[in-house]
């Protein structure tokens, strides 16, 4: 049988219990039709790059299924009759990832920096380190504007495109 990632998004506003409701519902239907559930892993609540439907956040909950493409069109159709199902997405894999999922790895990453450095520390993390890409270098002192050089006319000297 074909091998699927599918991950589907619920509201912000549907319970932890809800979401696993649901998950538990699609595991149902899969193994109804002759499939299997590889795995089922619950990403959490994240912050949408978007507004869909009026949510900023969604629970996130990935599955990775050994099922038919009846199995597949099941779910999809449960999940655009379902209100609480904002976003959904089915990709077909050669085959399904071994062990934790990069969200889940980059998750058990960044707990270990919380863990390690305390808050804010790292690479320019936190409040008030100034941090980011450069937030190490000192920029040295503003030029304010009237300190630009200017040509005769007072336009800037590099108004008109010359080198």
């Amino acid at each position: 049988m074909p091998l699927y990632e599918h991950v589907f998004l619920a509201r912000q506003d549907a319970s932890a219990q809800q979401v696993d409701d649901l998950t538990n519902q699609f595991k149902g239907i899969v193994e109804g039709l002759g499939g299997k559930v590889e795995k089922t892993e619950y990403w959490g609540v994240k912050s949408l790059t978007y507004r869909m439907n009026k949510n900023r956040k969604a629970h996130f909950t990935l599955m990775n299924l050994d099922a038919p493409a009846a199995a597949i069109n099941e779910i999809e159709r449960q999940e655009r009759l379902s209100e609480d199902v904002l976003r959904y997405m089915t990709i077909r894999v050669e085959e399904l990832e071994e062990g934790p999922s990069a969200m889940m790895r980059k998750a058990e990453r960044d707990d270990r920096e919380r863990e390690g450095r305390g808050f804010g520390g790292g690479f320019g993390g936190g409040f008030g380190g100034g941090g980011g890409r450069f937030g190490d270098r000192d920029r040295g002192p503003r030029r304010d504007r009237d300190d630009r050089p200017r040509d005769d006319a007072g336009a800037s000297s590099n108004a008109g495109g010359e080198a």
